[in-house]
């Protein structure tokens, strides 16, 4: 674990081991996401249709649809 130090001008530097694992690069844009007292920092994708697709895969079972339909 590393520690950052915020300058004068409230920046903060990601250490170079932080930007690798990213895989960070000039320009590239961050989110940044609060949670009560935790602070998470993340790569703002590209596309969120491409970073979300397949997310709720497995959730339901297979007949799940198929029963669905039927209730209608």
């Amino acid at each position: 674990m590393q520690t950052v130090k915020m300058s004068s001008k409230n920046q903060i530097v990601i250490p170079k081991e932080a930007r690798e694992a990213m895989r960070l690069k000039g320009n590239d844009e961050l989110l940044v996401v609060v949670k009560g007292n935790i602070t998470v920092i993340m790569l703002k994708p590209k596309t969120y249709r491409s970073d979300l697709a397949g997310a709720g895969k497995g959730i339901y079972p297979r007949t799940y649809l198929q029963k669905e339909r039927k209730s209608w």
